[in-house]
């Protein structure tokens, strides 16, 4: 097929770009594809499922202009910093421009040992390639910004985990896969010229009006602050725990990578934590605000040379930038928040900020009282602005508490058909992730496509779909999630 990529990354770093290679995939077999975003890159869907398509997907045939590499970063994981990490187990085939002259990374994980793969055997097996492309596919729906899923592609070779799994690669696609990491790996070079190429490199990829400018490495970091800060918001307003939120896996595009041991939130509780690693609750869901916030100061450390040549002065600036951190958050959520609950902005008559801040503290606690389940929570809310409260009271332990938040709620007038534009009725819920893991590691793939149809249209609700929008009927006490590498 004809296919041209381009290796910017690669020219513009080359001390951040390892050139390597994919292991030989035995017997590759195409396991889901993303039609939509195949066309939408400019690729014929049926061109990528014949086989030098799918031998494309996993990185053995690769156009002559590609210049496959391993990208080099370092990273804070869990508060500690490893000065040398990268892809251990991952390639970047090149950078292609789609019709809409839009650049796009495309990217393999599992594609096999790479001399960054730090004692790791370089593969991926179906299940957590098969969550990557469900999850990135639920939440780029929902309209978070994501790296998305291409295909997934079983390899034919078993990979050994706790047991013997089937082995799979993920082809992605992101806007980069420039992280806060990139730029510590560049600053423990000892190299200002690295770093600065670096940070240009960034600039002409994700923000080219900044190039010229006085001050473009502060703009460069300003725009990440601001796109984290948001990113963050709809994480938290969806329930959505990412669960290894190390300074490797934080994007300078603002955009959600590596779906390891990610979980969404059944019963509200802030303190949600699901991945197996995250003994200590680190990454717990009320934490994510003040840990991205962490991850930007990291960022602005790196970035020091670059703000200033007095590093006073330089620190005074970061500091001024990571500053507005807080604000863009609550800024973020709580026009999301308001949009949960079918509110005007204060520039309508609606509640301001702080106001809105105070009114989802009551709804959380009534929530929270009961355990009750967040997702369906705002879609019952909506109808209970219809006159039908039935279904949220029989959600709710403690009715006099809903009954008083109530009636605070429906004074400020909400709406709810915009209620159910922006509440979802179905998520990428844990227990079906987990089924359709489970099925396909049997070669059974209807629920994968059967939760991959729910979530293609997260907000429409349709017959036959019932038990995708309900809660586990469990509850899933003590659910993990692991990295899967």
């Amino acid at each position: 097929m004809h296919l041209t990529l381009d290796h910017d990354f690669a020219t513009a770093v080359p001390e951040l770009a390892l050139p390597w290679r994919a292991a030989e995939a035995p017997d590759p077999r195409l396991v889901v594809l993303d039609d939509d975003l195949a066309r939408d890159l400019g690729l014929d869907p049926e061109e990528l499922r014949s086989p030098d398509g799918v031998r494309l997907l996993v990185g053995a045939a690769v156009p002559e202009s590609a210049h496959p590499v391993a990208q080099g970063y370092a990273g804070h994981q869990f508060g500690g910093f490893s000065p040398r990490l990268g892809d251990g187990r991952a390639l970047l085939l090149g950078e292609l421009t789609t019709p809409a002259g839009e650049v796009r990374d495309l990217h393999l994980k599992g594609s096999g040992r790479t001399p960054f793969a730090r004692g790791g055997d370089g593969l991926a097996a179906l299940g957590p390639m098969l969550r990557e492309h469900l999850v990135s596919a639920g939440m780029h729906a929902l309209g978070v910004p994501t790296t998305r899923s291409l295909a997934v592609v079983a390899t034919g070779r078993h990979v050994q985990r706790d047991a013997v799994e089937p082995g799979a690669v993920l082809a992605r696609v992101a806007a980069s896969h420039l992280r806060v990491g990139s730029f510590q790996y560049a600053r423990t070079s000892d190299d200002p010229t690295l770093l600065r190429r670096l940070a240009d490199h960034a600039i002409a990829r994700h923000h080219p009006h900044l190039a010229g400018t006085d001050e473009p490495y502060a703009g460069l970091y300003g725009a990440v602050v601001a796109a984290q800060a948001r990113l963050v918001a709809q994480w938290v307003l969806l329930g959505f725990v990412h669960g290894v939120m190390n300074t490797d896996n934080m994007t300078i595009s603002g955009e959600t990578i590596d779906y390891g041991p990610c979980a969404f939130v059944d019963a509200y509780d802030p303190g949600a934590v699901f991945s197996s690693i995250d003994t200590g609750g680190r990454y717990a869901l009320g934490n994510q605000p003040a840990v991205a916030q962490w991850n930007l100061a990291r960022f602005a450390e790196a970035l020091l040379p670059l703000l200033d040549d007095d590093q006073d002065v330089a620190i005074a600036r970061a500091t001024e930038l990571l500053g507005t951190f807080p604000g863009e958050y609550v800024a973020a959520w709580a026009s999301g928040m308001r949009a949960k609950l079918g509110l005007v902005g204060p520039e309508e008559g609606g509640p301001t900020d702080e106001e809105t801040l105070e009114l989802a503290e009551g709804w959380q606690g009534v929530l929270a009282s009961g355990r009750v389940d967040w997702t369906s929570s705002f879609r019952a809310l909506a109808d209970a602005a219809r006159g039908n409260p039935e279904r949220l009271r029989g959600m709710v332990l403690d009715l006099p508490e809903l009954d008083a938040w109530l009636e605070r709620w429906r004074a400020l007038g909400p709406d709810p058909a915009a209620m159910d534009r922006v509440n979802p009725v179905y998520i990428p819920r844990n227990h079906l992730v987990e089924e359709a893991l489970a099925a396909a590691r049997e070669g059974d793939l209807e629920p994968t496509a059967r939760l991959l149809e729910a979530l293609a249209a997260p907000y429409e609700e349709r017959p036959g779909l019932e038990r995708h929008a309900a809660p586990s009927p469990d509850g899933l006490e003590g659910y993990r999630t692991f990295c899967g590498t």
